[in-house]
């Protein structure tokens, strides 16, 4: 049986470091997550409007954050901001903001496409059943609307607990940059153990973000 250095972790506190490592990035993803989602449900609604001007500035928005890569995003809130405007921020804060940014924009177009994948006639026949716009919205549009957007909501936020791992670049001890240490700290006694770390790695995401992707199954087929 191949040596993976497993044994590493039962070296003092290792493994309680791995876990405090995970607590840190589902830390900053839910705090991430609780920021975005009410934001990402705003901007979508203002989406739908017909406002030029709104939508232009949130499509802008939209594709900006879409297309630079969350790296780019760390290094320019971390690094960038810290120097051009001379405020000290943590990495930690800073992964939050890039992360609610990120997950604004996402969560704003999948509220977005939820809305107006509602047919028009369901409007119209809520109007000609004589419901206001409150009316049609709470007891038509809105239930309807979750349905949809729940469970993308959710796989969104399996995603934003998975990019997680990118903080380390900025200096974050998060569970990625504790293996890091372990494996750098133990090179020469366990060479092999970086395996053996990093599959142990890939199983606490796994355990993090599995019953999340379950929940996330089970409404689609309840609601389908």
């Amino acid at each position: 049986m191949p040596d993976l250095g497993l044994e590493v972790l039962l070296k003092g506190k290792n493994l309680a470091r791995l876990f405090t490592g995970l607590g840190v990035a589902l830390k900053i993803s839910l705090a991430s997550v609780l920021i975005s989602l009410p934001l990402g449900i705003l901007l979508g609604v203002l989406m739908t409007w017909k406002h030029p001007l709104i939508r232009a500035v949130l499509r802008i928005y939209l594709e900006l954050i879409r297309i630079m890569p969350q790296m780019v995003l760390l290094f320019l809130v971390f690094f960038g901001t810290t120097r051009v405007f001379g405020w000290d921020l943590s990495g930690e804060s800073a992964s939050v903001i890039v992360f609610s940014l990120w997950g604004t924009a996402e969560m704003s177009d999948l509220v977005r496409g939820a809305l107006i994948s509602i047919p028009a006639h369901q409007y119209e026949s809520s109007a000609a059943l004589g419901l206001g716009k409150v009316q049609t919205y709470l007891y038509i549009i809105v239930p309807q609307t979750l349905r949809r957007l729940i469970p993308l909501s959710i796989n969104l936020i399996t995603r934003m607990i998975k990019t997680t791992s990118l903080i380390l670049m900025i200096g974050v001890v998060e569970v990625l940059k504790v293996a890091q240490q372990i494996i750098e700290a133990n090179r020469m006694s366990s060479p092999n153990a970086a395996f053996g770390i990093y599959l142990v790695v890939f199983f606490l995401y796994f355990i993090a973000c599995w019953p999340v992707s379950l929940a996330a199954g089970y409404l689609e087929r309840k609601w389908r």
